[in-house]
């Protein structure tokens, strides 16, 4: 036993080199060729790599290693015996291919461009609707669809554009139904090209307008419904072998609204039974999305005087809360498999017609501990004033006020929220105050209109010019006498519209009248 741990630690000593030349030597010697396989190359070299060890151990067990010889990793020694067995004997590795499989991209691959592309370029100003739903009359849509050919005499069956409302319900009528969640309403189509025509090889413009009504909603993305206006383009090519892939154009516009805001502030007045506490605030009434504004707030009557026990009641504010509330209602509609049936209740034919959904939801708060001025000097003129500044919050998604035929509504409030806490003191000693433990919550709502901002635009029929039948038939007529005493007549040179102006004479009895005019004065010169 002892001999044989001798020789493992002696054959370990050696280099992996010799080993790897006897190996060499080994191959060389063995007279069966056989093809080249890595799973019978391995298992070769295990076993001669273990005839090795073994005829190191026992004829070469004297010799040491030289004590600075370079070590080689195993696989660094089975790939030099693979490599030098492959040259030996002529073998050459071939790499595998797999001709129906295909890893990235190959420079043979070739994508087919369409013959033609769709662009547009809009020329009217941003869809604005100004005035509510009643009174406004609508925005003008206006642009130009660009068909760009890239061959030379490319056939177009048909060009189409479609102008048309998608209203998506997020909570629709039945779950997982497609139709219930989606409606869509088109506004407006343009058949641009009347028949198959052959287009030279360029840019080709095609001109398109609309007016999009004043009852119609603006565009609205809220927790229970999105409304969108989806502008579409088709163009089918044709070829000698057919139609081919149509080429489409997809556009969603931003229409908005924007609500005229009143010149003076709304003024609301609110008493709080059983107290005495009586709010006045003066806050406006629209506000937009982008901005801060005011609230001015004063409360009076926050002081009791009772003259039985000579004390003085206080009701002092201790904490305030704004929040700007928005709420939004909308009727998700059934689709025709979920519709009403024939022979049902009236009551549960209405309840399958649509169901309510109402959401609401903060779209900024604030809470404040200070910031006030308070006066407690006597018991008629305590007050507490205060400026409370509110908007938005920052990088929130909000909807301005709407309403459409729909049942879809979206309304805003301001809501205050205040705290306040009772403590008296004696009337010779105000400084003593003592705390009551009573303390109330003092809410308000304030109706708020959230739009957008109209900035310089108007609508577009106050800056479009009349129109045809606002003309009146012809100018208005010269009197009789500016013909008669006029040197240069404009009743020589234009013929009045209507025949005959009000004095009644024609254009045949005026030239005749200034002739003779001109004549008696030659005769008095």
């Amino acid at each position: 036993m002892p001999h044989r741990v001798v020789d493992f630690f002696r054959s370990s000593t050696h280099s992996l080199e010799n080993q790897a030349s006897i190996l060499a030597k080994n191959s060389t010697s063995a007279t069966p060729r056989r093809r080249y396989s890595p799973n019978r190359v391995a298992k070769g070299s295990r076993s001669s790599g273990r005839a090795s060890s073994r005829l190191v151990s026992e004829d070469d067990s004297d010799d040491a290693a030289p004590p600075y010889s370079p070590r080689i990793k195993m696989a660094d020694s089975r790939a030099s015996s693979f490599s030098s067995d492959s040259k030996e004997h002529g073998h050459h590795h071939h790499r595998i291919s797999f001709p129906g499989m295909h890893f990235g991209r190959s420079s043979k691959e070739t994508h087919n461009s369409p013959p033609a592309t769709l662009d547009w370029k809009l020329e009217s100003p941003p869809l604005v609707m100004y005035g509510d739903a009643e009174t406004s009359s609508g925005t003008l849509l206006s642009g130009q669809l660009f068909l760009s050919i890239k061959d030379e005499g490319l056939e177009i069956e048909s060009l189409d554009a479609t102008l048309s409302i998608r209203v998506t319900q997020k909570k629709p009528f039945s779950n997982h139904c497609v139709e219930c969640a989606n409606q869509h309403t088109e506004l407006k189509k343009w058949e641009l090209l009347q028949h198959p025509l052959a287009m030279a090889k360029g840019e080709h413009s095609f001109p398109f307008s609309v007016l999009l009504e004043g009852h119609l909603p603006a565009s609205l993305d809220g927790p229970l419904v999105s409304i969108s206006y989806d502008f579409k383009a088709e163009a089918i090519p044709r070829s000698k072998g057919g139609l081919l892939a149509p080429i489409r154009l997809e556009k969603v516009l931003d229409v908005r609204r924007s609500l005229p805001a009143p010149e003076t502030p709304h003024h609301s007045v609110r008493v709080f039974p059983p107290t005495n506490i009586k709010a006045s605030a003066h806050y406006p009434h629209v506000v937009h999305p982008i901005g801060n504004y005011t609230l001015a707030l004063r409360l009076d009557g926050i002081a009791k005087l009772n003259a039985n026990v000579k004390t003085v009641e206080y009701w002092k504010l201790k904490k305030l809360t704004w929040k700007l509330e928005e709420t939004t209602k909308t009727v998700a509609p059934a689709c025709g498999r979920h519709s009403p049936k024939l022979g049902e209740a009236a009551e549960e034919q209405q309840s399958r017609k649509g169901v309510m959904r109402s959401d609401t939801r903060v779209i900024g708060e604030k809470t404040l501990f200070s910031g006030w001025k308070s006066n407690y000097t006597s018991a008629t003129d305590s007050i507490v004033e205060l400026e409370l500044d509110y908007s938005l919050g920052k990088n929130i998604r909000y909807a301005c006020d709407s309403k459409s035929r729909d049942g879809t509504e979206v309304t805003h409030q301001l809501m205050v929220e205040m705290v306040v806490s009772q403590e008296w003191a004696p009337v010779n000693k105000p400084a003593l105050v003592t705390h009551t433990g009573v303390g109330r919550i003092l809410r308000m709502h304030f109706s708020t209109i959230l739009t957008e901002r109209a900035g310089i635009g108007i609508s577009w029929d106050n800056e479009a010019p009349p129109i045809y039948q606002d003309v009146p038939p012809s100018p208005p007529a010269y009197p009789h006498e500016t013909i008669l005493f006029a040197e240069n007549s404009i009743a020589e040179v234009i013929e009045p519209l209507d025949g005959t102006d009000r004095g009644g004479l024609s254009r045949s009895s005026t030239d005749t009248v200034a002739g003779g005019h001109g004549g008696a004065s030659s005769r008095g010169s």
